[in-house]
């Protein structure tokens, strides 16, 4: 079954993924990366995320020279455009509270079964 993706940066990682082979009904563990400018902005919003049953692992990684904090979540989930965009906004939102922002998504490929 071929899906449809909105014509945005989600839709066209998730087309990536389809045209693959990924078998996109199957749910996954998806990794979600937010950076921050300071540790402790980092360590306060990996908190505020725990509170609410998300865990997480906050490293120092320097890949966004303004924001060198990560913190990198994961939510077991199916990869639909719409769960993934909903998740994220609702992460960017929690972000800004603390000066960061989103910074992608990402997860393994579940292959579509050959018969």
């Amino acid at each position: 079954m071929s899906l449809t993706f909105p014509d945005d940066e989600n839709g066209a990682v998730l087309r990536r993924m389809q045209e693959s082979g990924d078998d996109l009904s199957k749910p996954r563990f998806i990794d979600f990366t937010v950076v921050f400018p300071t540790e402790d902005a980092a360590r306060g919003f990996l908190n505020f995320c725990r509170d609410k049953g998300v865990e997480g692992k906050c490293k120092r990684s320097n890949v966004v020279a303004e924001l060198p904090w990560d913190v990198a979540l994961q939510k077991f989930m199916l990869p639909t455009h719409e769960a993934i965009s909903a998740f994220e906004a609702e992460l960017g939102e929690a972000a800004e509270r603390f000066g960061g922002r989103n910074d992608g998504w990402g997860c393994f490929e579940r292959p579509s079964e050959v018969h």
